[in-house]
């Protein structure tokens, strides 16, 4: 089972990336079959490139820091 702490520890080395461009990122779960939902703020909100933003920079930096997660989903 993936940790709620590791996997905020691992958003934290994330976060600045979104927070220059006005955005930030929000833990929501990690369930036990390794999903983890998060909720994009700020900017991220009503950026059109959130979705490449969630699956090509938070997804897999978490799935390679984790191999225990098997997907991230935003939340709304």
């Amino acid at each position: 089972m993936i940790s709620r702490e590791s996997i905020e520890e691992s958003l934290t080395k994330i976060r600045p990336y979104l927070v220059e461009d006005g955005g930030d990122v929000e833990l929501v779960r990690v369930t036990d079959d390794g999903i983890v939902e998060v909720r994009l703020t700020g900017s991220c909100l009503s950026c059109p490139m959130s979705t490449m933003t969630l699956r090509a920079g938070i997804e897999r930096a978490l799935m390679l820091a984790h191999e225990e997660v098997k997907r991230v989903e935003q939340i709304r």
